[in-house]
């Protein structure tokens, strides 16, 4: 059987691509967005303190979108002087917010990125419902996790963690993450 690369990768999922927004395809066709980001709190205390990142947003669920995640990710960790963690953690939200948009196309993603103790922690969240077959829901978490596979060798060269679980109630749906120590 041929599947589109393009195809949810869920076997119970039949839609294979959802329409791209308008509000961002035309910002997708520009330029990529710059946010201005800098960290909480007075300027006297940033310069104390190590940089804090604490940024959330929520994304359409097409692959497309996967471009938007990296480069808003590339920017926060830019603006907060962690340069260091850039190729990485892009790296990481890129294939984290490619691979849930497949999971369920059409449904919004949420993504989480948070800098603390000396690692970044990428948190992304999708709407994929929990399958009560025993046989379809081991088949769906075994194509994402094959579909995660350079994830998983990118964040293990790291020396971090990487992980999916199921979202707590009311939420629906599956948490995928990853930890990349310094």
């Amino acid at each position: 059987m041929h599947s589109s690369p393009l195809a949810a990768l869920c076997p119970a999922v039949t839609e294979t691509r959802m329409p791209f927004p308008e509000a961002y395809a035309h910002s997708a066709r520009t330029h990529p967005p710059q946010p201005y980001l800098r960290p909480k709190g007075s300027p006297e205390r940033a310069r104390r303190s190590a940089p804090r990142l604490c940024l959330s947003f929520t994304l359409p669920g097409d692959i497309r979108s996967a471009r938007i995640a990296r480069t808003a990710t590339a920017a926060a960790l830019d603006a907060h002087g962690l340069a260091g963690y850039v190729w990485p953690v892009s790296y990481a939200v890129s294939e984290l917010v490619a691979v849930t948009a497949r999971m369920s196309p059409g449904r919004e993603l949420y993504v989480s990125l948070r800098h603390r103790d000396d690692a970044v922690r990428l948190l992304v969240w999708d709407q994929h419902p929990h399958h009560t077959e025993p046989d379809l829901a081991a088949l769906c978490e075994a194509r994402r996790r094959r579909a995660l596979w350079l994830l998983a060798a990118v964040v293990d060269d790291w020396g971090g963690e990487w992980g999916m679980c199921d979202a707590a109630a009311p939420q629906r749906g599956t948490k995928s993450w990853a930890l990349l120590p310094r």
